[in-house]
C-alpha cells in the first residue's frame, strides 16, 4: 500500500517573471494566464514582475527570488527564442543546482500538437536552485498553457502520483510549525 496515497493538496507560492521588451503589465496576457491558473489551482501569487530582456536583470530577479524563503516557484515567460534579445536560457541556467531535463523535452514534445516542428526552436527549461523550482516557458500566451495544463499542474500538486515536484521545494512555514 502507498502510504502516500492520501495526499493532499499543498498551495505554492510561485512567482511570475514576464520577460518582453513590448508587453506591460496591462497586455501581459501570457503572465496573466499563469496568474489565472495558478490561482485557480490553489496556490498563492508570490509575485509578478515584468522586465525588459536583460540577462543581468532577469539573472538578478530570479537570484532574488531563489533566495527567498518564501517563493518556492519561478514561472518565467518569454527570452526562450533565437532572437539576438533572447537570453532567458542564458540568464538563469547559472543559477541552477539540477536541470531538469526532461522538462524541455516534455514540453516541445507536447508542442507538436500545436506548432508542428517549429517546437524545435523553443529552448524552455526547468531546474532546481536553492529549493525553488524555476521554470522558462516561451512568451506566447498558448505556449503558456500548454506548459500549466500538460506539465506544471500536475507537477506543482502533491497529489499527482506517482511523483512531483512538490516534496523537492523548500517548506515555507516550516519553523512555524515546529513546536
Amino acid at each position: 500500500m502507498n502510504h502516500k496515497a492520501d495526499a493532499v493538496f499543498v498551495p505554492l507560492n510561485i512567482a511570475v517573471l514576464t520577460v518582453s521588451d513590448t508587453r506591460t503589465l496591462e497586455t501581459d496576457t501570457s503572465g496573466q494566464l499563469l496568474v489565472d491558473r495558478l490561482t485557480a489551482a490553489g496556490h498563492q501569487l508570490a509575485a509578478r514582475v515584468l522586465l525588459k530582456d536583460d540577462l543581468y536583470k532577469i539573472r538578478a530577479q530570479v537570484a532574488t527570488w531563489i533566495a527567498e524563503d518564501q517563493v518556492q516557484v519561478v514561472v518565467i515567460t518569454g527570452g526562450t527564442g533565437f532572437t539576438g534579445r533572447d537570453s532567458t536560457p542564458e540568464a538563469v541556467t547559472c543559477l541552477l543546482d539540477k536541470q531538469v531535463d526532461g522538462f524541455g523535452e516534455l514540453f516541445r514534445q507536447i508542442s507538436v500538437a500545436d506548432i508542428g516542428t517549429s517546437t524545435i526552436q523553443s529552448r524552455a527549461l526547468a531546474g532546481l536552485a536553492n529549493g525553488t523550482l524555476v521554470c522558462c516557458l516561451p512568451g506566447s500566451t498558448n505556449a503558456c498553457r500548454t506548459a500549466w495544463d500538460g506539465i506544471l499542474g500536475e507537477q506543482l500538486d502533491a497529489r499527482h502520483r506517482p511523483c512531483n515536484f512538490v516534496p523537492h521545494l523548500k517548506q515555507v512555514g516550516a519553523c512555524e510549525t515546529r513546536g
